[in-house]
């Protein structure tokens, strides 16, 4: 079976490759949410963000905890530190949770797989792929894209990405670039033809 390491910054087009790999046939793991769900009502990580970040713990009527991402974001966006602590957290049960979703699809005999990681070369993911694909744009696509976002802004945009590993790092690092400022047509035959080069290479 073939492990796919998907990454890209923000903005570049990396949910959309996604669909099309699932698309194709190709289950994706997302790691953001995969955290989602973690932090959602009763998720898995409740209980230890909560610990750390008390003040962005909820609990409903019933009783049930969860993490009001939003003051969370807002935390871990103005304090590198906290930003590192949440991520020393979150970080080993979600790849506890990839490292499940790689095993059962081995068992079944699945072709090939992907796994979502927005943060993949910052955090050594690399280690844990047969191949990683790197989806990039060009900045001015990338910036109109984030800028279209709701609540997004200007200063918001430029804190984002300087917090990232820059664009033509990632692709430097990656075995495989897939380009998404071209019509989705050229994207999704693009990407026709990279999986085909990855059934080559790990045939041969």
């Amino acid at each position: 079976m073939i492990v796919i390491g998907l990454t890209g910054s923000i903005g570049m087009g990396k949910s959309t490759v996604a669909e099309m790999l699932r698309d194709r046939g190709v289950p994706v793991h997302d790691a953001d949410a995969a955290v989602h769900r973690l932090l959602g009502p009763g998720g898995g990580g409740v209980g230890v963000v909560g610990q750390e970040f008390p003040s962005v713990l909820t609990v409903d009527h019933e009783g049930v905890a969860q993490i009001d991402r939003a003051a969370l974001g807002r935390i871990v966006f103005a304090d590198r530190d906290a930003k590192k602590k949440l991520e020393e957290l979150l970080h080993p049960i979600v790849r506890g949770q990839s490292d499940l979703f790689v095993a059962e699809h081995r068992r079944q005999g699945t072709e090939m797989v992907a796994l979502d990681i927005p943060l993949l070369f910052e955090t050594g993911g690399e280690k844990r792929v047969d191949v990683t694909l790197c989806v990039s744009a060009n900045a001015a696509a990338q910036e109109n894209r984030v800028l279209a976002r709701a609540g997004m802004t200007r200063d918001k945009f430029d804190r984002i990405v300087a917090g990232q590993m820059p664009d033509a790092e990632k692709r430097k690092r990656a075995d495989y670039v897939l380009a998404t400022d071209q019509s989705l047509a050229e994207t999704a035959a693009d990407l026709d033809r990279l999986l085909e080069e990855m059934r080559k290479k790990f045939k041969a």
